[in-house]
């Protein structure tokens, strides 16, 4: 499909979708919200959700406000600082959002999560369920990394990882990630459509990190590239850009659009390929490659090589090759007493 018709075929018939808005795009130059540009967000959100468009909202913002609240000069360096300024600043953000929605006659939802939330299944599911029951209560959820208790084990370190996850973890049909920017920039202009997050794509990111956000542009590449990998839309744009959130659903063409692949993952491989944390690496020959990413076979012992890390059955490992490139992540089987003839079965395997 072209990038005219995913926008005017796909777009505008999006059911569900996930907005993450960044640090830079909701606070001013002095490090304060903008509860202008909050609000005109929260009003867009509002005509969507009208609409019959389910709205999920990730929100950074929690250490620029704590920031304001606490006049400090800069962001903290220490992590324990910046927890405890995430921890000022996180009720100042939900009550800013809480009091925008108000005036619309919709509640909010405060979902604080961390790395760990995401990888371990059983958690993973408790969102999903929980994010399904604030929607049957009408309320809109605004996610943000749990900050205040997070600590680099379990920690993303930015919310488009999160909004990405977020995407996936509800099969939502487009992730829109606002930023401060119109989009992925070209020599100073905007790329409309972006077919493959590839390393040229990358490229495109430079090392440029956001003033107040622990984000930049890299880890918005690398957001699209999940979202799209499983499935749907995503979408890089200007938040402050005029009503932009309603001019994307009515399919015109800002920002810059992730073409997604054609066959959408099922939701159990979305968590195994794409949320879940190794426990270990299988290595396999040539032959076993060939067998998964071409005939799509399971894995057989046969094809086994080498076996690195301390796992049970039902464990998400990484299957590499003898060059140590990764083939596929999947939830393993520990053969025993071989009550199965394969390591892993296909079912249970999503291929990289």
């Amino acid at each position: 499909m072209t990038d005219r018709t995913i926008r005017s075929d796909v777009l505008t018939k999006a059911r569900s979708i996930v907005v993450k808005v960044g640090t830079n795009a909701i606070t001013g130059d002095d490090g304060r919200l903008d509860r202008q540009v909050i609000s005109g967000l929260v009003r867009q959100v509002s005509e969507i959700r009208k609409a019959g468009v389910e709205v999920t909202l990730v929100a950074s913002g929690a250490i620029g406000a704590g920031l304001s609240e606490l006049n400090l000069p800069g962001r903290p360096k220490t992590m324990p600082m910046l927890q405890a300024v995430a921890a000022v600043g996180q009720g100042q953000l939900m009550r800013t959002f809480h009091d925008a929605f108000a005036r619309h006659g919709l509640q909010v939802a405060q979902v604080l999560v961390t790395a760990d939330d995401f990888q371990h299944r059983t958690r993973y599911l408790n969102i999903r369920n929980t994010l399904a029951a604030l929607a049957e209560l009408g309320a809109v959820p605004v996610i943000n990394e749990n900050d205040a208790v997070a600590v680099d084990e379990i920690r993303f370190g930015d919310n488009d990882t999160i909004a990405s996850l977020v995407t996936n973890l509800l099969a939502a049909h487009a992730l829109i990630l606002l930023s401060n920017v119109d989009g992925v920039l070209d020599g100073g202009r905007v790329v409309d459509v972006i077919e493959e997050v590839d390393e040229a794509t990358m490229a495109l990111a430079g090392a440029v990190r956001s003033r107040l956000g622990s984000g930049g542009m890299a880890t918005k590449l690398a957001a699209a590239a999940r979202v799209t990998r499983a499935g749907e839309i995503a979408v890089i744009a200007n938040a402050r850009a005029p009503r932009i959130l309603t001019r994307l659903l009515a399919g015109e063409s800002v920002g810059t659009l992730f073409v997604p692949v054609r066959r959408r993952m099922s939701s159990r491989r979305r968590w195994i390929g794409l949320a879940s944390r190794p426990a270990g690496k299988i290595v396999i020959d040539d032959g076993a490659v060939r067998a998964l990413r071409d005939l799509g076979r399971s894995l057989l012992p046969s094809g086994v090589t080498a076996v690195s890390g301390r796992f049970g059955k039902g464990a998400t490992v990484s299957v590499v090759d003898s060059a140590g490139r990764e083939v596929a992540a999947q939830i393993a089987r520990v053969l025993g007493d071989k009550p199965y003839d394969e390591i892993i079965h296909r079912n249970n395997m999503t291929m990289c």
